[in-house]
């Protein structure tokens, strides 16, 4: 069987033609047999059945997935073409490893990576690897000195937990990853477009990004699953989201639909107000999703 492995710099510029908004979703490798089973018999199906425009699968902390990603990525390529990108981190790498990574993702077709900084395993302070590399902008260029690849890298609307110095230091840090080489951002999840459209329209009008800048977005699925969350990438809770998610407490399937209701609101205000597409965090379930983009006609 020949695939055709395209470039999501590609899928961006066809669809922005064609008028239609980029939707892309995202999933982990799973830890058990089981969990994997459940992907690719399951998840994946149905999510094929509203035709994403592409999909990623991360990397894990400290790139404790990295056989497990390389393994995923290359299994839907090739079993549901549908074009794939590999998150790749800096975290417990030199160069050297790095670079036997890529090549090793070139050798499976592997043409989209998500280059990222990453968390170090255990949540402890962030160290660089000897020989390896400080910030994410690094990677970037890294990738694209090796050539043939689509990079994309990950923004954040509310500033980085990392980056004491604010918000606006860390789009700043942003842009020089654009200018380093990535062909498109997709950004942390959040729950008010008004952090989205700010960041944005900073970017693009104050520095110069041109770009797509992807929102990313999550549907709800429980109350302390999303706390815990937010508390890990540092996402705020609007006062009425947080509000009707106590109001809800531990019923997870009122919570979904909730989460439904809410992320459908979140993707038509950003896509009428001009945001490029969507990028869905899908937790390896399809239901949210799939209902979100049924309910905005975009299946």
């Amino acid at each position: 069987m020949w695939l055709v492995i395209r470039l999501i710099h590609d899928v961006h510029v066809a669809l922005a033609k064609a008028d239609r908004p980029s939707i892309s979703v995202e999933f982990f490798p799973p830890k058990t047999d089981d969990g994997e089973r459940n992907l690719f018999t399951n998840t994946l199906p149905e999510l094929v059945k509203v035709n994403p425009a592409y999909c990623s699968v991360t990397y894990g902390a400290g790139g404790g997935t990295r056989d497990k990603t390389l393994g995923i990525v290359d299994r839907i390529q090739r079993e549901f073409d549908l074009t794939t990108m590999m998150h790749l981190t800096c975290v417990n790498a030199t160069r050297a490893q790095l670079r036997e990574v890529v090549e090793e993702a070139r050798g499976k077709g592997i043409r989209n990576i998500l280059a990222l900084r990453g968390d170090p395993p255990g949540g402890g302070p962030w160290t660089k690897t000897e020989g390896g590399f400080e910030y994410s902008r690094e990677l970037v260029s890294f990738i694209r000195e090796l050539g043939g690849f689509n990079i994309g890298t990950a923004g954040f609307p509310e500033g980085h937990l990392a980056q004491a110095a604010g918000k606006f230091v860390a789009w700043g840090f942003l842009a020089e990853k654009v200018r380093a080489g990535a062909d498109f951002v997709i950004t942390q999840l959040f729950f008010d477009n008004a952090d989205y459209f700010a960041f944005r329209d900073h970017l693009v009008s104050r520095l110069g990004v041109t770009v797509p800048l992807i929102p990313g977005l999550m549907p709800v699925l429980s109350r302390n699953q999303t706390k815990k969350f937010t508390q890990m990438c540092g996402a705020k809770l609007p006062a009425p989201f947080l509000q009707r998610l106590e109001e809800l407490g531990d019923d997870d399937a009122a919570v979904t639909e909730f989460g439904i209701e809410y992320c459908s609101r979140q993707v038509e205000e950003l896509l009428r107000e001009g945001a490029p597409g969507v990028h869905f965090y899908t937790l390896n379930k399809a239901h949210s999703t799939v209902r979100v983009m049924r309910n905005l006609s975009l299946a």
